[in-house]
Protein backbone atom coordinates (compact mmCIF):
# COMPACT_ATOMS: atom_id res chain seq x y z
CA UNK A 1 0.00 0.00 0.00
CA UNK A 2 1.41 3.39 -0.71
CA UNK A 3 2.56 5.84 1.95
CA UNK A 4 0.38 9.07 2.55
CA UNK A 5 1.86 12.04 2.48
CA UNK A 6 0.48 15.45 3.12
CA UNK A 7 0.45 18.98 1.41
CA UNK A 8 -1.36 22.23 2.21
CA UNK A 9 -3.48 23.83 -0.01
CA UNK A 10 -4.73 27.59 0.40
CA UNK A 11 -4.09 26.96 4.48
CA UNK A 12 -5.39 23.14 4.19
CA UNK A 13 -3.47 20.09 5.16
CA UNK A 14 -4.38 17.65 2.07
CA UNK A 15 -2.94 13.78 1.77
CA UNK A 16 -2.08 12.81 -1.54
CA UNK A 17 -0.43 9.44 -2.69
CA UNK A 18 0.83 8.43 -6.48
CA UNK A 19 -1.66 11.03 -7.79
CA UNK A 20 0.84 12.34 -11.03
CA UNK A 21 0.65 15.86 -10.54
CA UNK A 22 -0.42 19.23 -8.37
CA UNK A 23 -3.29 19.44 -10.72
CA UNK A 24 -5.03 15.88 -9.59
CA UNK A 25 -4.37 16.41 -6.43
CA UNK A 26 -6.00 19.73 -6.08
CA UNK A 27 -9.24 18.26 -7.92
CA UNK A 28 -9.04 14.98 -5.42
CA UNK A 29 -9.00 17.70 -2.03
CA UNK A 30 -12.84 19.34 -3.72
CA UNK A 31 -10.98 22.36 -5.62
CA UNK A 32 -9.84 23.17 -9.08
CA UNK A 33 -7.89 25.26 -11.47
CA UNK A 34 -8.65 25.96 -14.96
CA UNK A 35 -7.10 24.40 -17.69
CA UNK A 36 -7.52 24.01 -21.34
CA UNK A 37 -4.67 22.14 -22.27
CA UNK A 38 -5.03 18.89 -19.26
CA UNK A 39 -6.56 16.03 -19.79
CA UNK A 40 -6.42 12.82 -17.43
CA UNK A 41 -6.24 10.24 -19.66
CA UNK A 42 -3.48 12.30 -22.12
CA UNK A 43 0.16 13.46 -20.88
CA UNK A 44 0.55 16.33 -19.29
CA UNK A 45 1.25 19.28 -21.71
CA UNK A 46 2.02 22.56 -20.19
CA UNK A 47 0.96 24.87 -22.86
CA UNK A 48 -1.77 26.90 -21.58
CA UNK A 49 -0.29 28.68 -18.11
CA UNK A 50 -3.98 28.68 -16.82
CA UNK A 51 -3.62 26.27 -14.27
CA UNK A 52 -0.84 28.13 -12.58
CA UNK A 53 -0.50 28.38 -8.83
CA UNK A 54 1.91 29.80 -6.58
CA UNK A 55 4.01 28.08 -4.12
CA UNK A 56 6.02 29.39 -1.39
CA UNK A 57 9.72 29.13 -2.18
CA UNK A 58 9.05 27.82 -5.76
CA UNK A 59 6.69 30.78 -7.35
CA UNK A 60 4.97 30.31 -10.52
CA UNK A 61 4.15 26.72 -11.18
CA UNK A 62 1.96 24.82 -13.59
CA UNK A 63 0.12 22.41 -11.78
CA UNK A 64 -0.77 19.96 -14.16
CA UNK A 65 2.94 19.30 -14.64
CA UNK A 66 4.58 19.62 -11.23
CA UNK A 67 4.73 16.45 -9.35
CA UNK A 68 3.28 16.62 -6.12
CA UNK A 69 6.49 16.56 -3.20
CA UNK A 70 5.30 16.90 0.93
CA UNK A 71 5.39 20.09 2.59
CA UNK A 72 4.15 21.69 -0.56
CA UNK A 73 2.47 25.22 0.80
CA UNK A 74 0.50 26.01 -2.58
CA UNK A 75 -2.00 29.04 -3.38
CA UNK A 76 -4.34 28.31 -5.68
CA UNK A 77 -6.02 32.27 -5.70
CA UNK A 78 -3.54 34.71 -5.31
CA UNK A 79 -3.36 38.36 -7.33
CA UNK A 80 -0.21 36.60 -9.37
CA UNK A 81 -2.26 33.90 -10.34
CA UNK A 82 -5.60 35.55 -11.05
CA UNK A 83 -3.51 38.25 -13.06
CA UNK A 84 -1.59 35.64 -15.73
CA UNK A 85 -5.35 33.73 -16.26
CA UNK A 86 -6.43 37.28 -17.10
CA UNK A 87 -3.78 37.48 -19.17
CA UNK A 88 -3.64 33.75 -20.71
CA UNK A 89 -7.59 34.92 -21.88
CA UNK A 90 -7.10 38.24 -22.97
CA UNK A 91 -4.42 36.53 -25.55
CA UNK A 92 -6.93 33.82 -26.46
CA UNK A 93 -9.22 35.75 -27.53
CA UNK A 94 -7.48 38.32 -29.32
CA UNK A 95 -6.91 35.87 -32.03
CA UNK A 96 -9.77 34.11 -31.56
CA UNK A 97 -12.96 34.13 -33.65
CA UNK A 98 -15.74 35.05 -31.58
CA UNK A 99 -19.02 34.12 -33.11
CA UNK A 100 -19.88 32.43 -30.20
CA UNK A 101 -23.79 32.63 -30.90
CA UNK A 102 -23.46 30.71 -34.02
CA UNK A 103 -20.70 28.42 -32.32
CA UNK A 104 -20.95 24.40 -32.17
CA UNK A 105 -19.53 24.58 -28.69
CA UNK A 106 -21.29 27.73 -27.49
CA UNK A 107 -22.69 27.10 -23.97
CA UNK A 108 -20.15 24.01 -24.00
CA UNK A 109 -17.03 26.10 -24.73
CA UNK A 110 -14.33 26.12 -22.02
CA UNK A 111 -12.67 29.70 -23.54
CA UNK A 112 -15.87 31.29 -23.48
CA UNK A 113 -17.02 29.42 -19.82
CA UNK A 114 -13.31 30.77 -18.42
CA UNK A 115 -13.66 34.46 -19.82
CA UNK A 116 -17.27 34.65 -17.92
CA UNK A 117 -15.55 33.59 -14.92
CA UNK A 118 -12.84 35.84 -14.78
CA UNK A 119 -15.10 38.85 -16.15
CA UNK A 120 -13.28 39.54 -18.98
CA UNK A 121 -14.67 42.56 -20.60
CA UNK A 122 -12.04 44.17 -22.80
CA UNK A 123 -9.12 42.60 -24.40
CA UNK A 124 -5.84 45.07 -24.58
CA UNK A 125 -4.56 43.13 -27.32
CA UNK A 126 -4.91 43.80 -31.19
CA UNK A 127 -7.50 41.72 -32.30
CA UNK A 128 -6.95 39.01 -35.37
CA UNK A 129 -7.83 41.11 -38.95
CA UNK A 130 -10.39 39.78 -41.23
CA UNK A 131 -7.58 38.96 -43.97
CA UNK A 132 -5.52 36.95 -41.02
CA UNK A 133 -8.69 34.04 -40.81
CA UNK A 134 -8.24 31.01 -42.13
CA UNK A 135 -10.46 28.78 -44.39
CA UNK A 136 -12.83 26.42 -42.61
CA UNK A 137 -12.46 22.53 -43.11
CA UNK A 138 -15.80 20.50 -43.47
CA UNK A 139 -14.40 17.59 -45.97
CA UNK A 140 -14.76 14.94 -43.34
CA UNK A 141 -17.67 12.53 -43.48
CA UNK A 142 -17.44 13.16 -39.62
CA UNK A 143 -16.07 16.16 -38.32
CA UNK A 144 -15.49 20.18 -38.89
CA UNK A 145 -12.24 21.61 -38.16
CA UNK A 146 -12.25 25.22 -37.87
CA UNK A 147 -8.90 26.97 -36.97
CA UNK A 148 -9.78 30.29 -36.45
CA UNK A 149 -10.91 28.90 -32.82
CA UNK A 150 -8.12 26.97 -32.26
CA UNK A 151 -6.27 27.74 -28.91
CA UNK A 152 -3.05 26.04 -29.99
CA UNK A 153 -3.69 23.31 -26.89
CA UNK A 154 -2.34 20.77 -28.24
CA UNK A 155 -4.90 18.28 -27.01
CA UNK A 156 -5.87 16.58 -30.06
CA UNK A 157 -2.73 16.48 -31.29
CA UNK A 158 -2.22 14.35 -28.51
CA UNK A 159 -5.69 12.15 -28.43
CA UNK A 160 -4.77 11.70 -32.24
CA UNK A 161 -1.04 10.41 -31.26
CA UNK A 162 -1.17 8.65 -28.29
CA UNK A 163 -4.88 7.26 -28.25
CA UNK A 164 -4.63 5.93 -31.76
CA UNK A 165 -0.91 6.19 -32.51
CA UNK A 166 -1.70 8.18 -35.72
CA UNK A 167 -0.56 11.69 -35.85
CA UNK A 168 -2.99 12.93 -38.35
CA UNK A 169 -3.05 16.18 -36.12
CA UNK A 170 0.34 18.12 -35.76
CA UNK A 171 1.63 21.44 -35.21
CA UNK A 172 3.10 23.81 -37.89
CA UNK A 173 4.96 26.58 -38.68
CA UNK A 174 6.54 29.16 -35.90
CA UNK A 175 5.64 31.79 -33.53
CA UNK A 176 2.25 34.08 -34.35
CA UNK A 177 1.93 31.77 -36.80
CA UNK A 178 1.87 28.23 -35.14
CA UNK A 179 -1.66 26.41 -36.37
CA UNK A 180 -2.94 22.64 -36.36
CA UNK A 181 -3.32 21.11 -38.90
CA UNK A 182 -3.41 17.71 -40.75
CA UNK A 183 -0.57 16.16 -42.60
CA UNK A 184 1.57 18.63 -44.77
CA UNK A 185 -1.91 20.78 -44.71
CA UNK A 186 -4.41 18.83 -46.43
CA UNK A 187 -7.77 18.78 -45.30
CA UNK A 188 -9.10 16.35 -43.31
CA UNK A 189 -10.86 13.99 -45.52
CA UNK A 190 -8.35 13.77 -47.69
CA UNK A 191 -5.75 12.29 -44.87
CA UNK A 192 -5.47 9.00 -43.52
CA UNK A 193 -7.85 10.35 -40.77
CA UNK A 194 -10.05 7.27 -38.86
CA UNK A 195 -12.96 9.55 -37.95
CA UNK A 196 -13.04 8.47 -34.19
CA UNK A 197 -13.86 12.17 -33.03
CA UNK A 198 -11.29 11.64 -30.06
CA UNK A 199 -9.97 15.08 -31.38
CA UNK A 200 -13.43 16.81 -31.18
CA UNK A 201 -13.96 15.42 -27.78
CA UNK A 202 -11.05 16.79 -26.10
CA UNK A 203 -11.20 20.14 -27.90
CA UNK A 204 -11.89 22.81 -25.29
CA UNK A 205 -13.52 25.66 -28.25
CA UNK A 206 -15.00 25.11 -31.34
CA UNK A 207 -11.74 24.44 -33.32
CA UNK A 208 -13.12 21.13 -34.10
CA UNK A 209 -16.73 19.66 -33.84
CA UNK A 210 -18.67 17.16 -35.04
CA UNK A 211 -20.56 17.32 -38.97
CA UNK A 212 -24.32 17.58 -37.96
CA UNK A 213 -26.78 16.41 -39.62
CA UNK A 214 -30.03 17.82 -37.67
CA UNK A 215 -31.28 19.87 -40.14
CA UNK A 216 -31.48 17.37 -42.51
CA UNK A 217 -33.11 14.90 -40.09
CA UNK A 218 -35.64 17.87 -39.28
CA UNK A 219 -36.92 18.14 -42.99
CA UNK A 220 -36.96 14.43 -43.07
CA UNK A 221 -39.28 14.29 -40.24
CA UNK A 222 -41.49 17.10 -41.55
CA UNK A 223 -42.13 16.03 -44.82
CA UNK A 224 -45.23 14.32 -44.63
CA UNK A 225 -44.35 11.41 -47.64
CA UNK A 226 -41.54 10.53 -45.53
CA UNK A 227 -41.76 7.94 -43.13
CA UNK A 228 -38.91 7.99 -40.45
CA UNK A 229 -37.41 5.25 -38.77
CA UNK A 230 -34.86 5.64 -36.09
CA UNK A 231 -32.53 3.12 -34.39
CA UNK A 232 -30.20 3.74 -31.27
CA UNK A 233 -27.04 2.31 -29.91
CA UNK A 234 -26.41 0.83 -26.79
CA UNK A 235 -23.81 3.49 -25.42
CA UNK A 236 -26.45 6.12 -26.21
CA UNK A 237 -28.20 5.21 -23.36
CA UNK A 238 -25.97 5.26 -20.24
CA UNK A 239 -25.03 9.04 -21.56
CA UNK A 240 -27.84 11.02 -23.47
CA UNK A 241 -29.18 11.77 -19.78
CA UNK A 242 -25.69 14.20 -19.29
CA UNK A 243 -26.99 16.41 -21.52
CA UNK A 244 -30.18 16.79 -18.94
CA UNK A 245 -28.60 16.90 -15.67
CA UNK A 246 -29.07 12.98 -15.03
CA UNK A 247 -25.86 11.34 -13.41
CA UNK A 248 -23.71 9.39 -15.82
CA UNK A 249 -24.33 5.71 -16.66
CA UNK A 250 -27.91 6.39 -15.91
CA UNK A 251 -30.35 4.13 -18.59
CA UNK A 252 -32.55 6.63 -20.07
CA UNK A 253 -33.41 4.43 -22.92
CA UNK A 254 -37.28 4.04 -22.20
CA UNK A 255 -36.82 8.28 -22.17
CA UNK A 256 -35.20 8.68 -25.05
CA UNK A 257 -37.79 6.34 -27.03
CA UNK A 258 -40.45 8.98 -25.56
CA UNK A 259 -38.68 11.75 -26.69
CA UNK A 260 -37.79 10.17 -30.20
CA UNK A 261 -41.55 9.80 -30.48
CA UNK A 262 -42.58 13.68 -29.55
CA UNK A 263 -39.68 14.70 -31.77
CA UNK A 264 -41.75 13.14 -34.86
CA UNK A 265 -39.80 9.81 -35.41
CA UNK A 266 -42.61 7.40 -37.16
CA UNK A 267 -40.90 4.17 -35.68
CA UNK A 268 -38.67 3.14 -33.13
CA UNK A 269 -36.30 0.30 -33.21
CA UNK A 270 -32.80 -0.61 -31.16
CA UNK A 271 -29.50 -1.60 -32.27
CA UNK A 272 -29.24 -3.79 -28.95
CA UNK A 273 -31.82 -5.92 -31.48
CA UNK A 274 -29.15 -6.22 -34.21
CA UNK A 275 -26.20 -6.60 -31.75
CA UNK A 276 -27.98 -9.95 -30.67
CA UNK A 277 -27.92 -10.45 -34.81
CA UNK A 278 -24.36 -9.70 -34.68
CA UNK A 279 -23.49 -12.16 -32.25
CA UNK A 280 -25.32 -15.12 -34.16
CA UNK A 281 -23.36 -14.45 -36.96
CA UNK A 282 -20.14 -13.68 -35.49
CA UNK A 283 -20.36 -16.87 -32.92
CA UNK A 284 -20.67 -18.67 -36.35
CA UNK A 285 -17.98 -17.55 -38.15
CA UNK A 286 -15.77 -17.86 -35.29
CA UNK A 287 -16.49 -21.29 -34.39
CA UNK A 288 -16.32 -22.23 -38.74
CA UNK A 289 -13.08 -20.14 -38.27
CA UNK A 290 -11.89 -22.28 -35.20
CA UNK A 291 -12.83 -25.85 -36.91
CA UNK A 292 -10.81 -25.13 -40.30
CA UNK A 293 -8.22 -22.97 -38.56
CA UNK A 294 -8.06 -20.63 -41.46
CA UNK A 295 -7.65 -16.75 -40.93
CA UNK A 296 -7.56 -16.67 -37.28
CA UNK A 297 -7.25 -14.68 -35.49
CA UNK A 298 -10.90 -13.03 -36.11
CA UNK A 299 -11.00 -9.39 -35.93
CA UNK A 300 -14.54 -7.87 -34.48
CA UNK A 301 -15.50 -5.51 -37.23
CA UNK A 302 -18.13 -3.56 -35.26
CA UNK A 303 -15.92 -0.44 -35.10
CA UNK A 304 -15.37 1.53 -38.46
CA UNK A 305 -12.52 3.31 -36.93
CA UNK A 306 -10.57 -0.26 -36.79
CA UNK A 307 -12.13 -0.88 -40.27
CA UNK A 308 -10.66 2.09 -41.71
CA UNK A 309 -7.29 1.88 -39.79
CA UNK A 310 -6.82 -1.52 -41.57
CA UNK A 311 -7.44 -0.54 -44.80
CA UNK A 312 -5.54 2.32 -44.71
CA UNK A 313 -2.53 0.82 -42.98
CA UNK A 314 -2.57 -3.14 -43.01
CA UNK A 315 -4.52 -3.88 -46.03
CA UNK A 316 -2.49 -7.70 -45.89
CA UNK A 317 -4.22 -7.94 -42.74
CA UNK A 318 -7.90 -7.66 -44.27
CA UNK A 319 -8.65 -11.50 -44.32
CA UNK A 320 -8.78 -11.37 -40.37
CA UNK A 321 -11.56 -9.40 -40.50
CA UNK A 322 -15.15 -10.43 -39.43
CA UNK A 323 -17.16 -10.23 -42.51
CA UNK A 324 -20.12 -9.15 -40.08
CA UNK A 325 -21.77 -5.81 -40.49
CA UNK A 326 -21.74 -3.73 -37.37
CA UNK A 327 -24.62 -3.72 -35.56
CA UNK A 328 -26.07 -0.35 -37.10
CA UNK A 329 -25.50 -1.77 -40.81
CA UNK A 330 -26.79 -5.09 -39.93
CA UNK A 331 -30.59 -3.32 -39.10
CA UNK A 332 -30.63 -0.60 -41.78
CA UNK A 333 -30.89 -3.39 -44.75
CA UNK A 334 -33.49 -5.74 -42.26
CA UNK A 335 -35.37 -2.15 -41.10
CA UNK A 336 -35.16 -1.89 -45.12
CA UNK A 337 -36.71 -5.19 -46.39
CA UNK A 338 -39.10 -6.09 -43.49
CA UNK A 339 -40.71 -2.23 -42.26
CA UNK A 340 -42.42 -1.65 -45.72
CA UNK A 341 -43.91 -5.09 -45.59
CA UNK A 342 -45.08 -5.21 -41.81
CA UNK A 343 -45.95 -1.69 -41.50
CA UNK A 344 -47.48 -1.49 -44.80
CA UNK A 345 -44.86 1.86 -45.98
CA UNK A 346 -43.44 2.40 -49.53
CA UNK A 347 -39.57 1.70 -48.96
CA UNK A 348 -38.96 4.98 -51.45
CA UNK A 349 -40.79 6.72 -48.51
CA UNK A 350 -39.16 5.26 -45.93
CA UNK A 351 -35.87 7.09 -44.11
CA UNK A 352 -33.97 5.42 -41.74
CA UNK A 353 -32.13 7.36 -38.88
CA UNK A 354 -29.35 5.98 -36.55
CA UNK A 355 -28.24 7.40 -33.02
CA UNK A 356 -24.84 6.40 -32.15
CA UNK A 357 -22.01 7.23 -30.06
CA UNK A 358 -19.61 7.51 -32.71
CA UNK A 359 -18.76 10.00 -35.53
CA UNK A 360 -16.90 7.31 -37.27
CA UNK A 361 -20.64 6.13 -37.98
CA UNK A 362 -21.12 8.90 -40.32
CA UNK A 363 -18.34 7.87 -42.22
CA UNK A 364 -19.52 4.39 -41.84
CA UNK A 365 -23.34 5.16 -43.70
CA UNK A 366 -21.43 6.40 -46.97
CA UNK A 367 -19.43 3.43 -47.53
CA UNK A 368 -20.36 1.92 -50.99
CA UNK A 369 -20.70 -1.21 -49.20
CA UNK A 370 -23.31 -0.48 -47.32
CA UNK A 371 -25.61 0.99 -49.94
CA UNK A 372 -28.55 -0.69 -52.39
CA UNK A 373 -29.08 0.59 -55.92
CA UNK A 374 -27.27 3.48 -55.13
CA UNK A 375 -28.96 4.14 -51.99
CA UNK A 376 -27.12 4.05 -48.46
CA UNK A 377 -28.47 1.57 -46.19
CA UNK A 378 -28.82 4.31 -43.29
CA UNK A 379 -29.47 7.60 -44.63
CA UNK A 380 -27.99 9.59 -41.88
CA UNK A 381 -26.28 9.29 -38.50
CA UNK A 382 -27.12 11.43 -35.57
CA UNK A 383 -24.56 11.15 -32.29
CA UNK A 384 -25.86 11.28 -28.61
CA UNK A 385 -24.85 14.71 -28.40
CA UNK A 386 -27.29 15.85 -31.98
CA UNK A 387 -29.71 14.10 -30.69
CA UNK A 388 -29.74 16.05 -27.23
CA UNK A 389 -29.85 19.31 -28.77
CA UNK A 390 -32.67 18.31 -31.35
CA UNK A 391 -34.45 17.11 -27.98
CA UNK A 392 -33.79 20.85 -26.81
CA UNK A 393 -34.74 22.22 -30.00
CA UNK A 394 -38.16 20.44 -29.44
CA UNK A 395 -38.72 21.72 -26.29
CA UNK A 396 -38.60 18.72 -24.78
CA UNK A 397 -38.72 18.52 -20.20
CA UNK A 398 -36.55 15.15 -20.81
CA UNK A 399 -36.53 14.07 -17.46
CA UNK A 400 -40.69 14.99 -16.77
CA UNK A 401 -41.05 12.56 -19.84
CA UNK A 402 -42.94 9.07 -19.25
CA UNK A 403 -40.86 6.15 -20.16
CA UNK A 404 -41.96 4.33 -23.47
CA UNK A 405 -41.08 1.05 -25.18
CA UNK A 406 -39.65 0.70 -28.44
CA UNK A 407 -41.56 -0.79 -31.19
CA UNK A 408 -42.19 -4.11 -32.89
CA UNK A 409 -40.30 -6.74 -33.28
CA UNK A 410 -37.23 -5.05 -34.10
CA UNK A 411 -36.91 -3.54 -30.05
CA UNK A 412 -36.61 -6.35 -28.68
CA UNK A 413 -33.37 -7.24 -27.08
CA UNK A 414 -31.09 -9.42 -24.58
CA UNK A 415 -27.71 -8.29 -21.83
CA UNK A 416 -26.06 -9.61 -24.10
CA UNK A 417 -26.73 -6.49 -27.16
CA UNK A 418 -26.48 -4.10 -24.58
CA UNK A 419 -22.97 -4.75 -23.37
CA UNK A 420 -21.95 -3.99 -26.69
CA UNK A 421 -21.28 -0.55 -25.57
CA UNK A 422 -18.28 -1.50 -23.69
CA UNK A 423 -14.51 -1.98 -24.42
CA UNK A 424 -15.23 -5.91 -23.89
CA UNK A 425 -18.81 -6.42 -24.37
CA UNK A 426 -18.73 -7.79 -28.08
CA UNK A 427 -16.53 -10.98 -27.06
CA UNK A 428 -18.23 -11.73 -23.54
CA UNK A 429 -21.12 -11.36 -25.85
CA UNK A 430 -19.62 -13.70 -28.54
CA UNK A 431 -18.40 -16.19 -26.02
CA UNK A 432 -21.69 -16.86 -24.61
CA UNK A 433 -23.58 -17.75 -27.45
CA UNK A 434 -20.22 -19.76 -28.84
CA UNK A 435 -20.32 -21.42 -26.15
CA UNK A 436 -23.33 -23.06 -26.37
CA UNK A 437 -23.08 -23.55 -30.12
CA UNK A 438 -19.71 -25.52 -29.37
CA UNK A 439 -20.75 -27.32 -26.37
CA UNK A 440 -24.47 -27.85 -26.79
CA UNK A 441 -24.80 -27.04 -23.02
CA UNK A 442 -25.59 -24.15 -20.95
CA UNK A 443 -23.49 -21.41 -19.56
CA UNK A 444 -24.62 -21.15 -16.22
CA UNK A 445 -22.78 -18.24 -15.26
CA UNK A 446 -22.75 -15.54 -18.20
CA UNK A 447 -20.76 -12.73 -16.54
CA UNK A 448 -16.92 -13.23 -17.67
CA UNK A 449 -15.90 -10.89 -15.92
CA UNK A 450 -12.52 -10.54 -16.79
CA UNK A 451 -12.86 -9.44 -20.03
CA UNK A 452 -14.30 -6.02 -18.70
CA UNK A 453 -12.63 -2.68 -17.75
CA UNK A 454 -11.82 0.86 -18.71
CA UNK A 455 -8.99 1.64 -18.37
CA UNK A 456 -6.97 -1.46 -18.94
CA UNK A 457 -6.77 -0.71 -22.73
CA UNK A 458 -5.79 -4.54 -23.59
CA UNK A 459 -5.85 -7.32 -22.17
CA UNK A 460 -6.10 -11.35 -22.48
CA UNK A 461 -8.84 -13.74 -21.49
CA UNK A 462 -8.04 -17.55 -20.94
CA UNK A 463 -11.06 -18.87 -22.19
CA UNK A 464 -12.30 -23.31 -22.11
CA UNK A 465 -14.60 -24.48 -24.43
CA UNK A 466 -15.13 -27.69 -22.95
CA UNK A 467 -11.86 -28.48 -23.77
CA UNK A 468 -10.71 -26.25 -26.28
CA UNK A 469 -8.88 -23.52 -24.72
CA UNK A 470 -8.99 -20.30 -26.19
CA UNK A 471 -7.38 -16.49 -25.45
CA UNK A 472 -9.60 -13.98 -26.66
CA UNK A 473 -7.63 -10.57 -26.72
CA UNK A 474 -9.67 -7.25 -25.91
CA UNK A 475 -8.08 -3.26 -26.61
CA UNK A 476 -9.58 0.00 -26.93
CA UNK A 477 -7.63 2.39 -29.09
CA UNK A 478 -6.30 1.77 -32.18
CA UNK A 479 -2.48 2.23 -30.09
CA UNK A 480 -2.99 -1.34 -28.51
CA UNK A 481 -4.87 -2.72 -31.96
CA UNK A 482 -1.15 -1.55 -33.45
CA UNK A 483 0.87 -4.10 -31.39
CA UNK A 484 -1.58 -6.83 -31.32
CA UNK A 485 -0.61 -6.75 -34.98
CA UNK A 486 2.82 -6.35 -34.93
CA UNK A 487 2.48 -9.99 -32.73
CA UNK A 488 -0.01 -11.45 -35.38
CA UNK A 489 2.39 -10.20 -38.23
CA UNK A 490 5.83 -11.52 -35.66
CA UNK A 491 3.97 -15.25 -35.26
CA UNK A 492 3.68 -14.59 -31.67
CA UNK A 493 0.67 -13.73 -31.11
CA UNK A 494 -1.29 -15.98 -28.44
CA UNK A 495 -5.14 -15.68 -29.06
CA UNK A 496 -7.71 -16.36 -31.30
CA UNK A 497 -10.18 -13.45 -31.42
CA UNK A 498 -9.20 -9.64 -31.40
CA UNK A 499 -12.12 -7.10 -29.97
CA UNK A 500 -11.06 -3.98 -31.27
CA UNK A 501 -12.71 -0.53 -29.93
CA UNK A 502 -10.68 2.50 -31.39
CA UNK A 503 -12.11 4.63 -28.11
CA UNK A 504 -10.63 4.57 -24.62
CA UNK A 505 -12.95 2.51 -23.09
CA UNK A 506 -15.11 1.33 -26.35
CA UNK A 507 -18.15 3.40 -27.39
CA UNK A 508 -18.95 4.69 -24.25
CA UNK A 509 -16.43 7.31 -24.92
CA UNK A 510 -17.21 7.19 -28.39
CA UNK A 511 -16.36 10.66 -30.42
CA UNK A 512 -20.28 11.57 -30.26
CA UNK A 513 -21.24 11.45 -26.46
CA UNK A 514 -21.04 13.89 -24.03
CA UNK A 515 -18.08 15.62 -23.20
CA UNK A 516 -15.97 12.74 -20.72
CA UNK A 517 -12.51 14.09 -21.24
CA UNK A 518 -12.21 15.72 -17.84
CA UNK A 519 -13.61 13.04 -15.50
CA UNK A 520 -11.91 9.57 -16.16
CA UNK A 521 -14.54 8.13 -13.96
CA UNK A 522 -17.83 9.34 -16.43
CA UNK A 523 -16.26 5.98 -18.44
CA UNK A 524 -16.70 3.48 -16.01
CA UNK A 525 -19.49 4.93 -14.37
CA UNK A 526 -21.61 4.20 -18.15
CA UNK A 527 -19.96 0.80 -18.43
CA UNK A 528 -21.63 0.17 -14.90
CA UNK A 529 -24.83 1.31 -16.43
CA UNK A 530 -24.96 -1.35 -19.34
CA UNK A 531 -23.27 -3.85 -17.26
CA UNK A 532 -26.60 -3.57 -14.52
CA UNK A 533 -29.17 -3.23 -17.62
CA UNK A 534 -27.50 -6.70 -18.86
CA UNK A 535 -28.35 -8.15 -15.61
CA UNK A 536 -31.33 -6.78 -15.16
CA UNK A 537 -32.39 -8.21 -18.08
CA UNK A 538 -34.23 -11.97 -18.14
CA UNK A 539 -32.84 -13.05 -21.34
CA UNK A 540 -28.85 -12.41 -21.71
CA UNK A 541 -27.49 -14.87 -24.54
CA UNK A 542 -28.21 -13.31 -28.26
CA UNK A 543 -29.77 -16.88 -29.80
CA UNK A 544 -32.29 -16.86 -26.90
CA UNK A 545 -33.93 -13.30 -28.41
CA UNK A 546 -37.20 -14.85 -29.44
CA UNK A 547 -37.47 -12.57 -31.91
CA UNK A 548 -34.06 -13.16 -33.41
CA UNK A 549 -35.32 -16.70 -33.28
CA UNK A 550 -38.52 -15.68 -35.69
CA UNK A 551 -36.19 -14.16 -37.95
CA UNK A 552 -34.46 -16.60 -38.63
CA UNK A 553 -37.17 -19.24 -38.70
CA UNK A 554 -39.09 -16.23 -41.28
CA UNK A 555 -36.38 -14.69 -42.98
CA UNK A 556 -32.91 -15.77 -42.49
CA UNK A 557 -33.06 -19.63 -42.55
CA UNK A 558 -29.92 -20.08 -40.50
CA UNK A 559 -27.05 -18.18 -38.94
CA UNK A 560 -23.97 -17.54 -41.93
CA UNK A 561 -26.93 -18.66 -44.59
CA UNK A 562 -26.80 -17.46 -48.35
CA UNK A 563 -29.70 -15.02 -47.34
CA UNK A 564 -27.86 -14.07 -43.92
CA UNK A 565 -24.93 -13.60 -45.98
CA UNK A 566 -26.52 -11.68 -48.33
CA UNK A 567 -27.72 -8.70 -45.76
CA UNK A 568 -25.61 -9.30 -42.74
CA UNK A 569 -22.27 -9.70 -44.38
CA UNK A 570 -19.82 -7.49 -46.40
CA UNK A 571 -15.88 -7.55 -48.14
CA UNK A 572 -13.59 -5.05 -47.48
CA UNK A 573 -11.10 -3.74 -49.61
CA UNK A 574 -7.58 -2.32 -49.78
CA UNK A 575 -8.08 1.24 -50.46
CA UNK A 576 -5.04 1.64 -52.53
CA UNK A 577 -5.12 -1.27 -54.40
CA UNK A 578 -7.05 1.01 -56.83
CA UNK A 579 -10.53 -1.15 -56.82
CA UNK A 580 -12.21 1.26 -53.61
CA UNK A 581 -13.82 4.65 -53.99
CA UNK A 582 -12.92 7.04 -51.24
CA UNK A 583 -15.75 8.76 -49.86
Amino acid sequence: MTDKKTLFIDGKEVEFTDEPNLLEVIRKAGMNVPTFCYRPDLTSFGACRMCVVEIEGRGIQSSCTMPPEAGLKIHLNTERTRRIRKTVLELLLASHDKECLTCEKSGNCELQKYSEEYGIRKIRYPEKQLEDYLPIDDSSPSLVRDPNKCILCGACVRACSEFQGHSVLGFANRGSKTVVQPMNGRPLGQVDCVNCGQCAAVCPTGALTIKSDIENVWNEITNQNKKVVVQMAPATRVAIGEMFGLKPGENSIKLMNAALRKIGFDLIFDTNFSADLTIMEEATEFLERLKSGQNLPLFTSCCPAWIKYLEDQHPDMLHHLSSCKSPMSMLSPVLTELVPKYYNIERENLVIVAIMPCTAKKYECKRPELTHNGRPDTDYVLTTQELGRMIKEAGINFNALEGEDADSPFGEYTGAGTIFGASGGVAEAAVRTAYEFATGEILQDVNIKQMRGTTNRSRDIELDLKGTKLVVRVVSTLREAEKAIQEIKSGKAPFQMLEVMACPGGCINGGGQPRSCDDSKIKAERAEGLYKEDSELTIRKSHMNPSIQKLYQEFLDHPNSHKAHEILHTVYQDRFAGSYKDI
